[in-house]
């Protein structure tokens, strides 16, 4: 798996679209950076700039992005209602795929360090790549803001990690930098019904996990442990930081929060959590907004827990679990709110497949002529397993419509979770409609190779039996899904909603036409393999496969003539 990485720069301009353009520019220059959101704030004046690529090109994308802000923003002449003390306030790396948090921890240690030595602006390592526990802090590193830069970089044991140590003229101009690792950091806003900040804040200190300063009702002051430390009170929901503020571009108040750790506390619980604080001061919450991007993960994850709530089945389609969160959220009060621009994976899929054809997203009448004109792909693979994509979307929509029955309201469960299974087969074989003609291309290219030379044949070699290789693995793996479909629909056959029973019995059907046609493209991929052990032990696979799948479709069908 290829090593990839996000970076989300937040820049202390929100308002001049120049700037903002002119930063965004230098980031869509760099070879192997996709640019995924620019996500500016009037109110804040502060803009969060989305991007994502394999490590290197991404630290380069970075680096040119903040050396552009140096040049652009003063930070003498700026005002905004988020916290900053940099013209790049923070700009964090993320890992996305195929790397660890130490590596992309490395890679913003030499980040940094490439950015104070040659840029001569302070930077601070926090959160992931942080020098000391005490930094790992955000709010720590960027004690006083800006105004309170010099004094703090005074501090012996504030001293930036790199780069200049004293507020000289060109530091007064740039400000200080925060560059760090860290997990998904979502930011959500909860929108009031009030213009308060004051209010605002009062509910951000009931959920964060900071909380409040606990106050001495009879001096009025806030109490000091055996320390004198102050002594707090924690809020209600933990890795979330709050603050409250009015947003005069939107005319309403807002609880800012920060989810460090969705795991811990979801977009859904936060949300929920922040009604509940809401309404105990009389408050009413109308709806909420992400700023920048999201994963998706947590998008599905909100929209099961409010169809849950409702007592509805989770086993239906992704862009359905979407719908219910964005509507469930409010994410929507404010302005649109389109999943294709807002959530990560959906933003990398594009990108990848920007001039490129996916089969599975075709129109059926689409999908069909592509099958039946003169060229070779997509073949017989891509259509067994489209069969058993149908075979096991069949048997989704048996759980959800029994989930729907009348008279069987405490078995919702029950069905939902069938329907999850149900989907997970079909997600995974539509996939596998596409990775089959993938499959077939990357062996013709194999073909294609030069053979002139005797070191040319050997590689061209080497590459065809990798692409026959997993032209065969490609195939087994619709098989083996196909099979494990077959225990969604015969549950579906025997407890589903009984006027479906038919459509558990075509469900069947499906999923036993795509595992036998598959095992025909593995037995002629096999043949090509010079691994003879590999080839004999893929094709003993797939006949067991072959026998186990008719085996359960006989089983299926007889249930369902013994119910019509």
């Amino acid at each position: 798996m290829k090593q990839l990485i996000e970076c989300v720069p937040n820049f202390s301009e929100g308002n001049d679209a120049r700037v903002i353009e002119q930063i965004a520019a230098v980031v869509r220059e760099v070879e192997g950076v996709s640019l995924l959101n620019v996500d500016p704030g009037k109110a804040t004046n502060r803009t969060v700039i989305t991007f994502a690529g394999a490590p290197e090109p991404v630290k380069e994308a970075a680096f040119r992005a903040i050396k552009k802000a140096a040049e652009l923003i003063d930070m003498r002449r700026h005002k905004g209602a988020h916290p900053r003390f940099g013209a790049t306030d923070v700009c964090p790396l993320i890992p996305v795929s195929g790397i660890t948090m130490e590596e992309t921890a490395e890679h913003a240690r030499m980040l940094a360090r490439r950015v104070g030595e040659e840029l001569q602006i302070p930077v601070y390592l926090y959160e992931r790549a942080a020098t000391s526990p005490e930094r790992a802090n955000l709010a720590n590193c960027r004690a006083g803001e800006y105004e309170g830069l010099a004094k703090h970089m005074e501090d012996p044991g504030w001293q930036p990690d790199h780069g200049p140590r004293n507020m000289n003229e060109r530091v007064a101009k740039t400000g200080a930098t925060a560059i760090g690792a860290r997990d998904f950091l979502v930011a959500y806003n909860v929108n009031l019904n009030t213009t308060s900040a004051r209010l605002a804040n009062a509910v951000a200190f009931d959920v964060r996990e900071r909380g409040r300063a606990l106050v001495d009702p009879a001096t009025g002051k806030k109490m000091l442990d055996e320390n004198g430390k102050t002594v707090m009170k924690p809020g209600t929901l933990k890795a979330v930081k709050a603050i409250g503020w009015y947003i005069e571009e939107y005319g309403v108040a807002q609880i800012s929060m920060n989810l460090t750790d969705i795991s811990a506390t979801p977009v859904h619980a936060a949300f929920d959590e922040t009604c509940r604080k809401a309404a105990e001061r009389g408050l009413r919450v109308t709806g909420s907004e992400l700023v920048g991007l999201v994963p998706l993960r947590a998008m599905l994850d909100a929209g099961r827990y409010f169809l849950r709530k409702q007592q509805r089945s989770t086993g239906v389609p992704d862009s359905e679990l979407i719908k219910i969160a964005v509507k469930s959220l409010g994410l929507d009060d404010l302005a649109p709110f389109n999943p294709r621009e807002r959530v990560i994976e959906y933003l990398l899929e594009d990108e990848e497949r920007k001039g490129t054809k996916r089969l599975a997203e075709m129109s059926l009448a689409a999908f069909i002529d592509e099958t039946s004109s003169e060229s070779p792909a997509p073949g017989g693979g891509s259509i067994a397993a489209c069969m058993g994509a149908l075979g096991a979307a069949l048997a989704g929509m048996v759980a959800n419509l029994s989930a729907r029955k009348r008279g069987w309201d405490d078995r919702w469960e029950e069905f939902s979770d069938q329907a999850e299974r149900a989907k997970a087969h079909q997600t995974e074989l539509l996939k596998l409609v596409d990775e089959d003609t993938a499959a077939f291309n990357r062996l013709m290219a194999a073909y294609e190779l030069p053979k002139k030379s005797d070191e040319e044949k050997q590689a061209r070699h080497r590459a065809i039996q990798e692409a026959t290789r997993h032209a065969t693995e490609a195939p087994l793996r619709t098989m083996t899904l196909c099979h494990d479909s077959m225990e969604v629909i015969r549950a579906m056959a025997e407890k589903g909603n009984p006027n479906s029973v038919t459509d558990a019995g075509v469900g069947a059907l499906a999923a036993r036409a795509g595992a036998l046609g598959a095992f025909l493209n593995v037995k002629v991929n096999a043949a090509g393999l010079d691994d003879r052990d590999l080839a004999e032990t893929l094709l003993r696979q797939g006949e067991e496969l072959v026998a186990r799948t008719c085996e359960k479709e006989s089983e299926i069908l007889a249930i369902v003539r013994g119910k019509i």
